[in-house]
């Protein structure tokens, strides 16, 4: 849905579209991947050219998108709620420049700000993982202890106790910095002592760190659960499902909208209705996926979309019922 929309003038055929990506690069086969994967794929359908950057710290934000808007690129999209002060401040002084930015809200005529229901998607790989669970002991890390990454826990954990409230959940953060998104060793680090403790399934929400939890899970002979972007391939056989959210279309969209003269600022918060955010199911996943479960996470996911399931939003009082 659209909120605050507002026109914005600008010549979108003589300019040329951009990427700014968070920490852990464009293959970290996580959101900023699947920013790649859309950008790529309006390169493909269109034949417009896109120029992209790879932050190495956090204070390259502000000089990315600042360095593209004065070389007339627009629309600029920022990947990741860290990007919210840096897009406040270089779209007030590019006007006519267009932005984008994902998980994060930036309320300025010039910007579009794209925010996932993750807690929704989340509940659905909740409910899968309670039902393939064998010991009743399930697991999670996440990244950057924020509201956002608490916003994803929560939702798990509702919708694993919505099958058994009995079922323990573990809760790993992995850092409280950026750095938290892309440090695999560690994220192979905090999956381990939730093995020793009798966890079958971990569900990561850590960016390129999420990338070595998914690796112990593989070493350990348990189930993982990807995030963002369909991470089932990784690691076919003891991937359950992942999480994902379509970061790939928004940013298409952005470009696509800008070039056809359809660019609109304001907010939109996209979930399981508005296709935002869904659980994976494919040919790598499909022979760990029985009948009963698909019928339980269909049965959810419809139940959440008419509103008769209601899954509590962490970022809406920072606390999380379970």
């Amino acid at each position: 849905m659209m909120s605050g929309a507002a026109t914005v003038a600008a010549s979108a055929a003589d300019t040329t579209p951009a990427v700014v990506y968070d920490l852990g690069g464009k293959f970290d086969k996580s959101s900023n991947e699947s920013a790649y994967k859309g950008a790529e794929k309006y390169k493909v359908d269109t034949g417009t050219a896109y120029r992209d950057f790879e932050i190495q710290n956090d204070s390259q934000r502000e000089q990315g998108l600042r360095n593209f808007a004065r070389r007339g690129m627009s629309p600029i999209v920022g990947i990741g709620f860290s990007y919210e002060q840096a897009i406040e401040k270089v779209a007030k002084e590019f006007s006519d420049t267009e932005f984008a930015i994902v998980d994060a809200a930036v309320d300025l005529p010039n910007v579009r700000s794209v925010l996932f229901k993750e807690h929704k998607g989340s509940y659905l790989v909740g409910v899968l993982v309670a039902m393939a669970s064998k010991i009743g002991k399930v697991g999670f890390v996440g990244g950057m202890n924020i509201p956002l990454i608490r916003k994803f826990a929560c939702g798990y954990v509702q919708g694993v106790k919505s099958v058994s409230p009995d079922i323990e959940v573990i809760q790993n953060m992995t850092g409280t910095t950026g750095a938290a998104w892309n440090d695999p060793v560690k994220g192979g680090e905090l999956a381990k002592p939730q093995f020793d403790k009798g966890m079958d399934v971990i569900y990561h929400a850590a960016g390129g760190t999420g990338i070595g939890v998914l690796q112990a899970v593989a070493d350990a002979g348990k189930l993982g659960i990807g995030v963002d972007s369909n991470q089932n391939a990784l690691h076919p056989g003891n991937m359950l499902t992942s999480m994902v959210k379509s970061v790939d279309v928004v940013v298409y969209k952005v470009f696509e909208d800008s070039a056809n003269g359809n660019w609109t600022s304001g907010v939109q918060a996209l979930g399981l209705k508005e296709g935002g955010v869904d659980w994976a199911y494919d040919d790598d996943d499909k022979d760990l996926i029985i009948d009963e479960m698909k019928v339980a996470v269909d049965k959810a996911r419809e139940g959440i979309i008419s509103g008769e399931i209601k899954v509590h939003d962490y970022m809406s009082d920072n606390s999380c019922p379970m």
